[in-house]
């Protein structure tokens, strides 16, 4: 009896009786009860755990689970009797909305109402998932005042705000027929801003309806051409299609006007393919059929087909206008190609045509785009010779511009300027792309606590305006180069929380990027599992994720699954893979994968793939296989590459090829404070002293300078940052206490501290001096100061993670009940019970 139960990975003790197994699940796990309810093969099986749960008493396991059984093997009576048994619960109405969607989905609509009845009978409340059901119902039987006593409950349930809802009232009365009723509540939603692309697809979808049903009505080619922009707008193909098919039918094909609609419309569906097949067959073209194709391609990033339709419209002595010049700028821009948008302007201007918005809006984007600030400055002038008023309520159009303008400043990397423009616009006249723009250029350049601090204030202070997917993007990435992971987990809360689109791709991908980066790849991994679509980037972040964690085998598994799906991998995708390879120790795999690239896909390695199996081969103390791959590759060996193998040298001790990859990176120009550090460190393994002298005297005396560490921790309060020597933090001398007494209680238990913490025959003030050197152990004592017992305590730093810390964390990890996640330039550490998840592997 229910033998698919064993089945089930459980423990031996209660594998022996099914009906033990059920009452230890559910008393344990309800999701577990959830699970075998889903494995029912049958709707006997269904009923044999039902009884079981009757029997044990198991009142606490939600009846959803077996209402969604019954009905999953077409036994609605079952769930109507657990429904109609079941006191009415304010909390969700879940099971009568599965039952009123399978009838309305089934045609069953006198059957739906009947059940949306008994609900409200027996003191249920309909929520925002009945409603719109029912409202179908009443519209497909042309229910109008039934339709309309459903209104006012709505009204009365306090449902009249929601969207999907009034859009389903939209969507009712149209098909009674009532097109005023329609009408009205169209413009309510309107007055109101509740409205979507759906509310304005439901109206123009009632008059066209209305119009074409209506024999007395004779539509012409201006009633198409007024019906296809409506289509276009809201990306309602679809009911495009029908006008054209209406088109067709009544010989209006051939207007040009009608024509022009008809490619616009399908090239701003995305549907390219269908525009041409219109655009070839019209036997009259004008500019404007030019200018919907090149700007139809322009937007889908096809932007060959559109560059040889502009030129080919100059070949032929096509006159340009405006909108021809826009769309090859935007083209270019999107493509990242700055200098040929300002190319391009340079001969419009030359033409005599005179740019609009759109123009100097897309040009700002190609400055942005390559970093042309210079250009990006003149363009300002231009913007504000010819176009900017003073009196910024005057126009529309000065926003737009000004959003530009922020824009490129901030990706131009002058952050200064784009604040100023930012405050210089009232907080009544920023709409959601001014706060974006500037906390996503504050995200993008390093500035994450000014990206947190502005999409806080945009919450708080500006209730008016809502951040869009775009935003929340934007401060996800803020989140994730902090590892903000408390308020990365508030962004969260607030999608849900205001009914976002989560499932939004870009918005589950950002998810998941925070939550990786952040230190919590358990929950990223149920972000990845939980979205509805996934594209290459879900996969690869994902993969990201468990390699700075030093999963390495996991990471091969989704790069599996990835190839199963049908995705194809690109050079990041191998990157993600061989950096895992590399912190996790996998050399043989990491040489697999390399080399597999170019011989089963066709990638050939760039400079950032020799450089991860350089740093593969090097951790692994493999170095004499590393210098032979560097000489035997035709590629010129770049800096990054020498810094791999650099620190491989630094790993294993060997100062000869060491100084042998210094010498290189010295001829190639490439000085930074990490490559001397490498060798200093070298030397100084070595004992050779006098050379780490002389390392320090060079950069000391060409300018090369260190970069300061800096670790910053979560606390109660907020983040707090610890530069190295840093002691003006109000709990300075606890921290010292603190640090002192784990030094001395982890040398008890077998730690010997280098030099800097030999903490005999020094006086209290040298003492100090020495707790202070390293940043991250000042993190570590403020985080144990302020962190719950047992909590988890998260430390990033900017830097890499010293040899003396990792090793003294690792002990400190012995005596402490914390778990220490360290993320430092390179990857995760997880510190618990005297070891670290790298395995020395960093």
């Amino acid at each position: 009896m229910l033998n698919y139960l064993f089945h089930v990975k459980i423990k031996p003790s209660f594998a022996i009786n099914p009906f033990t197994t059920i009452k230890y699940f559910s008393s344990t796990a309800p999701s577990i009860t959830s699970f075998l309810l889903k494995q029912c093969k049958s709707l006997t099986q269904t009923y044999l755990i039902h009884q079981q749960m009757v029997v044990q008493n198991l009142t606490h396991i939600p009846t959803s689970h077996l209402i969604a059984a019954y009905i999953f093997h077409n036994s609605p009576s079952h769930a109507l009797s657990l429904l109609i048994r079941r006191s009415p619960s304010a909390s969700s109405s879940y099971g009568w909305n599965m039952l009123i969607r399978r009838a309305v989905n089934l045609r069953l609509l006198d059957n739906a109402l009947h059940l949306f009845l008994l609900m409200v009978r027996f003191g249920w409340h309909p929520d925002q998932y009945t409603f719109p059901f029912v409202l179908k119902a009443y519209g497909e039987l042309n229910y109008f005042c039934s339709g309309s006593s459903v209104h006012a409950l709505i009204c009365t349930s306090g449902f009249d705000s929601n969207v999907f809802v009034c859009n389903a009232l939209v969507a009712m009365y149209a098909r009674c027929g009532a097109l005023g009723y329609a009408q009205q509540m169209f413009n309510d939603m309107y007055q109101r801003r509740i409205y979507d692309s759906v509310s304005w697809n439901t109206i123009v979808a009632a008059y066209m309806q209305k119009m074409t049903a209506d024999v007395k009505v004779r539509v012409n080619a201006v009633s198409l051409v007024n019906v296809l922009p409506a289509c276009a707008s809201v990306g309602s193909w679809l009911r495009g299609k029908q006008v054209h098919g209406y088109a067709m039918r009544n010989v209006l094909f051939e207007d040009v006007f009608v024509g022009n609609a008809l490619v616009d419309m399908y090239a701003k569906c995305g549907m390219m393919e269908e525009a041409k097949k219109v655009f070839e067959r019209m036997k009259v073209k004008d500019v404007v059929s030019w200018n919907a194709m090149v700007t139809g391609y322009s937007q889908i990033g096809n932007f060959e087909d559109a560059l040889g339709l502009f030129e080919k419209m100059m070949n032929e002595k096509i006159q340009l206008d405006v909108v021809t010049w826009s769309a090859v700028i935007s083209g270019y821009a999107q493509r990242g190609h700055g200098y040929e948008a300002l190319d391009v302007f340079r001969q419009m201007q030359s033409c005599g045509s005179k740019p609009n918005v759109i123009t100097l809006m897309s040009l700002l984007s190609g400055c942005a785009s390559v970093g042309a600030l210079l250009h990006g400055k003149e363009t300002h002038c231009y913007a504000i010779k010819c176009f900017l008023s003073l009196n910024l309520s005057d126009s529309g159009d000065d926003l737009v511009i000004i959003n530009a303008l922020i824009d490129m400043y901030a990706k131009s990397k002058k952050l200064d300027v784009a604040r100023a423009m930012f405050d210089t616009i009232a907080p009544t006249d920023r709409n959601v792309v001014t706060w974006t723009v500037m906390i996503g250029g504050y995200s993008q350049h390093g500035e994450a606590n000014d990206a947190l601090r502005l999409f806080a204030q945009m919450v708080q202070q500006d209730r008016s305006v809502k951040p869009n997917a775009f935003t929340l993007s934007c401060v996800l990435m803020a989140c994730a180069r902090l590892a903000a992971l408390r308020f990365g987990r508030e962004i969260h809360g607030f999608v849900l929380r205001n009914q976002y689109e989560s499932n939004i791709l870009f918005v589950a991908n950002s998810l998941l990027d925070m939550y990786s980066k952040s230190g919590d790849i358990n929950t990223a991994r149920v972000v990845f599992d939980n979205m509805l679509q996934r594209n290459a980037v879900s996969w690869t972040s994902l993969m990201t994720g468990y390699g700075m964690h030093g999963h390495g085998g996991e990471v091969l598994q989704l790069f599996d699954e990835m190839k199963k799906k049908g995705l194809v991998p690109d050079g990041v995708t191998f990157l993600v893979v061989l950096y895992a390879c590399s912190h996790s120790g996998m050399v043989d795999q990491g040489l697999k994968y390399f080399h597999g690239m170019s011989t089963e896909f066709g990638i050939s390695p760039g400079p950032d793939h020799f450089a991860c199996i350089i740093d593969l081969l090097g951790r692994a103390g493999r170095l004499d296989e590393a210098m032979k791959l560097i000489k035997d590759t035709q590629m010129e060996p770049s800096p990054v590459i020498w810094v791999a193998l650099l620190n491989g040298c630094r790993i294993h001790a060997n100062v000869e090829l060491g100084e042998y990859a210094a010498n290189q990176l010295l001829e190639l120009e490439s000085e930074n404070d990490g490559s001397y550090t490498l060798l200093s460190n070298i030397y100084a393994n070595a004992g050779r002293w006098k050379d780490v002298a002389r390392i320090r005297f060079l950069m000391k005396h060409t300018g090369i300078r260190k970069k300061p560490g800096c670790s910053w921790v979560q606390g109660k309060k907020g983040t707090a940052t610890f530069f190295v020597g840093d002691r003006t933090h109000p709990q300075s001398q606890q921290i010292y206490e603190i640090l002192a007494d784990l030094i001395q209680r982890i040398k008890a238990v077998g730690y010997i501290p280098e030099t800097s913490f030999a903490l005999h025959d020094v006086d209290d003030e040298e003492k100090g001096d020495l707790l202070f050197e390293h940043s991250e152990k000042l993190a570590l004592a403020y985080a144990i100061l302020t962190t719950a017992p047992g909590a988890p305590i998260r430390i990033t730093k900017n830097l890499r993670i010293c040899g003396d810390c990792h090793t003294a964390i690792t002990y400190i990890s012995m005596i402490i009940e914390y778990e220490i996640i360290l993320r430092d330039s390179s990857r995760f550490h997880h510190f618990k019970n005297g070891s670290c998840s790298c395995r020395d592997f960093w």
